[in-house]
C-alpha cells in the first residue's frame, strides 16, 4: 500500500522549523544564569587566590616579591650554589628571623652543620625560637625541624623539589585544573559573539597551556632553561580563562548579539534595558578590546605564534635526544 501524498494545490502553508544546537547564554532561564554566574565569579576568586598563593611561595624564592624566571629555577631546580637551609632563609623565609640571625644559621650550614656546633654556637635555640612553632611533628607537609637530623638534611645542596613532589602535584593540578576548564568551558560554548574557529580555540588552549605547564615542571627540575616556559604557560591558562570568563558574563547579562549582514559576523550590543551611562561605557570599552584581541589572534597566530611553536619544539626535542644519548 503507497502512502498518501497531497498534490500541490492542497498544501496551503509550508512550516519550516529551525532548530538551534544550543541555546545562547541570553536566554538561558534567570536560575540558569545564575548558577553559571555563581560559579564563574567563585572560580574567579579562587583563581585569585591562587595567583596570590604562588606570589608568596614561588615568588620569594629569590628573597624578592613577585615571580621571575629565577624563582622558577630555585623552586624547581634548586640553587645548586648553595644549601636548602640557604635558599628558604634568603627567600620565602626571609621574614620570619632577624638578618643576624639568619647569617648565623647559615654560616653554621656553610662550617658543615656539626651537631657540636649547632648547640654551642646557638643555633639550636634559634630554630626553637623562631622555627619550631611551624616545623614541628604536628605540621603536615613540613618538615619537623624538633630532630636535628631532620634539619641536618636540609644543610644539603639545593636541588630543588623532589621528583615525588611533582608526581604529587602534578596529579593534583591535572585532575582540579581540567575540571574547573571543562565548565568554564562548557559555559562559553553557549556564547553567541565568537566565531566558531576562535570559540574552538579558546576553550581548547587551556588544556594544552595546562599539560606544558605540568610537563615545564619536569623539564625544569632537569635543566633551568626551561623555566620560561612554566610562566608562558601560566599567561596563557590565565589569558584563556579571563577571556571565556568575560565574553560569558557580558553575554549573559549585559549585551544582545546582533548580526552584522555583509560581514558575517556577531557584534554585541548595549541592552535597552540597561540605563546607567558610566556602566554602559565601561562594558563598551571592555568588549572592544576583546574584539581586537579577536581580530589580533586570527591574524597573527599563524604568522607569529606557529613558527615561534615549532622552532621551540625542535630545540626541545633536540634537547631530549641529546639526554637520552648520554
Amino acid at each position: 500500500m503507497q502512502p498518501y501524498v497531497a498534490p500541490p494545490e492542497e498544501i496551503d502553508e509550508i512550516h519550516v522549523v529551525k532548530t538551534s544546537k544550543y541555546i545562547p547564554l541570553k536566554d538561558h532561564d534567570t536560575p540558569v544564569k545564575i548558577l553559571f554566574t555563581g560559579y564563574l565569579c567563585t572560580v574567579a576568586v579562587g583563581y585569585l587566590f591562587a595567583i596570590i598563593q604562588i606570589l608568596f611561595t614561588h615568588g620569594m624564592a629569590d628573597g624578592k616579591f613577585g615571580l621571575s624566571v629565577d624563582d622558577i629555577v630555585y623552586s624547581y631546580y634548586g640553587n645548586r650554589s648553595g644549601t636548602v637551609l640557604e635558599t628558604q632563609l634568603n627567600g620565602s623565609m626571609k621574614d620570619k628571623a632577624s638578618e643576624q640571625e639568619r647569617f648565623e644559621i647559615i654560616q653554621w650550614v656553610r662550617d658543615g652543620a656539626d651537631k657540636d656546633d649547632y648547640i654551642d654556637n646557638g643555633i639550636q635555640k634559634i630554630i626553637e625560637n623562631k622555627c619550631i612553632s611551624c616545623h614541628n611533628k604536628e605540621a603536615s607537609g613540613l618538615p619537623d625541624f624538633s630532630k636535628f637530623d631532620n634539619l641536618k638534611a636540609y644543610a644539603a645542596q639545593d636541588t630543588g623539589t623532589t621528583f615525588a613532589s611533582l608526581t604529587r602535584v602534578s596529579h593534583i593540578h591535572l585532575f582540579g585544573i581540567s575540571f574547573i576548564f571543562m565548565f568554564v568551558g562548557l559555559i562559553f560554548s553557549f556564547a553567541e559573539t565568537t566565531q566558531m574557529r576562535l570559540k574552538c580555540v579558546a576553550i581548547g588552549m587551556p588544556y594544552v597551556f595546562l599539560i606544558a605547564d605540568i610537563l615545564s615542571w619536569w623539564l625544569t627540575k632537569i635543566h633551568p632553561m626551561f623555566a620560561m616556559l612554566v610562566i608562558i604557560a601560566g599567561i596563557g591558562m590565565a589569558a584563556s580563562f579571563v577571556y571565556m570568563w568575560v565574553i560569558s558574563l557580558l553575554e549573559m547579562w549585559l549585551y544582545k548579539p546582533v548580526f552584522v549582514s555583509g560581514l558575517g559576523m556577531h557584534y554585541l550590543q548595549w541592552r535597552d534595558n540597561v540605563n546607567s551611562k558610566m556602566v554602559g561605557k565601561i562594558a563598551d570599552s571592555i568588549f572592544n578590546l576583546i574584539r581586537k584581541i579577536q581580530q589580533f589572534i586570527c591574524k597573527h597566530a599563524v604568522i607569529t605564534v606557529m613558527p615561534l611553536l615549532q622552532k621551540f619544539l625542535g630545540k626541545l626535542w633536540d634537547f631530549l635526544l641529546s639526554k637520552i644519548k648520554k
